[in-house]
């Protein structure tokens, strides 16, 4: 039985598409990861409670399969901002959250960000030529 648990979850992320425009947070690599750990020995897991496996699946599938958007229908594709679906995709993409940190700070943070040492062997660097040019 576990098997054919394990092959489910296995179409259900073959299936699921990532989104390579939200690297680090996406749902589909996320489940992919969550699979693998999961069932680290393959088809041979044993697994605890057959139940909440079985529940956990029923979840994800009807996710995938858009199930709530039919039994849903909305009558128009827009939210109260009137952004489209692309364009959201746009706003919500790593790059362009990257993009409005980066705009949020503050100037003092940018040039500290920008001047300050990187590593642990470039703050000695900098430390070490501060005492050197020091008068004795």
């Amino acid at each position: 039985m576990a098997a054919s648990r394990y092959r489910r979850f296995l179409k259900l992320c073959e299936e699921w598409p990532v989104d390579e425009t939200k690297r680090g947070r996406d749902l589909g690599a996320y489940l992919r990861q969550r699979v693998a750990q999961a069932f680290r020995e393959g088809e041979n897991t044993q697994i605890a409670e057959p139940e909440v496996c079985d529940q956990m699946y029923e979840s994800l599938a009807r996710l995938h399969s858009n199930y709530y958007k039919h039994k849903y229908p909305r009558p128009r594709d827009t939210s109260f901002s009137g952004l489209s679906v692309e364009e959201y995709k746009l706003i919500l993409s790593t790059d362009t959250l990257e993009e409005f940190k980066e705009m949020n700070k503050g100037t003092w943070k940018k040039l500290q960000e920008k001047f300050a040492p990187k590593g642990p062997e470039e703050k000695h660097k900098a430390w070490a030529q501060s005492l050197s040019r020091r008068p004795t």
